[in-house]
């Protein structure tokens, strides 16, 4: 029932005849090695292909320092890319569709490569996507070398930034201010991936669907809010990236603020984007301050009893990290909203890595 409302929502989408007719559709996926790419991404990209979501003929580039075949990217993918029975010949056709390309990230030259190999494969009209799951230090050089080489010559083109944008507030508008001088906002998907997740597209119809929740989401009927991140297993060999970020960039002030935003915010005007962020937005302005003395971090340290190999290693056991590192892996805050909804409600955040549940 969801798949036939999607496919019907995405053809009321207007595009015009030309454009349907004679456009191909590039999809180029830049850390196409990474750990998002694996887990996120390109099992998203196989669902929209199996049901036929994905305009038809849609080639899928993948882009990375790693030097790898199609192939080897496929076995990378192999437990979380899976065909159920019947779909195996689709599945073939899908990585039939994927292309990859190893190069650097501020070479305009193997920019230049990644622009012929697209033009190889598209006919008419070039409409071209990019998608920038990496670490927000090449965000700068990946957008100056795509502006200079990659643009689409007669369609659009569209990229999208993952999350983290930035590491605090001066390199985020640093960042904000270089991406405006090279794509116009129209051009600029600024993304969390963890709002694609069920659970959290529900919370507003759950929240102002229902008539029984209007006179109770309140301070008056809720004593407090825990939202709540947990993963089973740690670094995992990426160690070196996360430790750049830690658990409180890489996962509380996106993930579980997006999330509060969503439970506290009032009601929209409308389901507009921009009615939605400003509602967002009143809520964050409405957060005083966080206090030392309202988190705990932690790091966590490897059971030598386990079964599982990876849950004998700590932290600082995985080679990734630097030596003594003390970036938390475990954070716990209490946020309070100063308005009239929720005033004296705790909101507390929890996430971790090494934890004793997925949740």
């Amino acid at each position: 029932e969801g798949l036939k409302l999607l496919r019907e929502s995405l053809k009321k989408v207007q595009i015009s005849s030309s454009t349907a007719k004679d456009a191909s559709h590039v999809f180029v996926v830049f850390g196409a090695s990474g750990d998002l790419a694996r887990k996120k991404i390109y099992p998203t990209l196989w669902a929209l292909y199996r049901d036929s979501l994905m305009p038809k003929g849609t080639q899928i580039f993948g882009y990375a320092r790693s030097k790898m075949t199609v192939s080897q990217l496929r076995e990378k993918c192999v437990g979380t890319v899976k065909a159920k029975e019947g779909e195996e010949e689709l599945l073939e056709q899908f990585w039939a569709a994927n292309h990859y390309v190893a190069g650097s990230y501020d070479t305009q030259g193997d920019f230049e490569r990644l622009n012929q190999d697209m033009v190889a494969v598209e006919k008419g009209i070039a409409n071209r996507l990019f998608y920038l799951a990496l670490p927000p230090s090449v965000f700068k050089p990946v957008t100056s070398m795509l502006k200079a080489a990659c643009m689409s010559p007669s369609g659009w083109t569209r990229v999208i930034v993952e999350k983290p944008f930035g590491k605090d507030s001066a390199s985020s508008a640093d960042l904000s201010e270089h991406l405006q001088k090279l794509f116009t906002e129209e051009q600029l998907y600024r993304i969390d991936h963890y709002l694609g997740k069920e659970m959290v597209q529900n919370l507003i119809s759950l929240r102002f669907g229902n008539m029984i929740f209007g006179p109770t989401w309140n301070r008056d009927s809720i004593a407090s809010v825990t939202i709540t991140f947990k993963e089973p297993f740690g670094t995992q060999g990426r160690g070196g990236y996360f430790d750049e970020f830690g658990i409180i960039r890489d996962v509380m002030q996106n993930h579980l603020l997006q999330i509060l935003c969503l439970a506290a915010m009032e009601k929209p005007v409308t389901t507009s984007p921009d009615d939605i962020r400003n509602e967002k937005v009143k809520v964050l302005k409405a957060i005083p301050s966080l206090s030392l003395s309202s988190c705990v971090l932690g790091q966590y340290s490897g059971d030598p009893d386990s079964d599982d190999p990876d849950a004998r290693l700590g932290y600082l056991e995985d080679p990734t990290v630097p030596e003594g590192s003390s970036c938390p892996t475990f954070a716990a805050a209490v946020l309070k909203i100063n308005n009239e909804r929720w005033d004296g409600v705790p909101f507390i955040l929890k996430c971790g890595k090494a934890l004793n549940e997925r949740k």
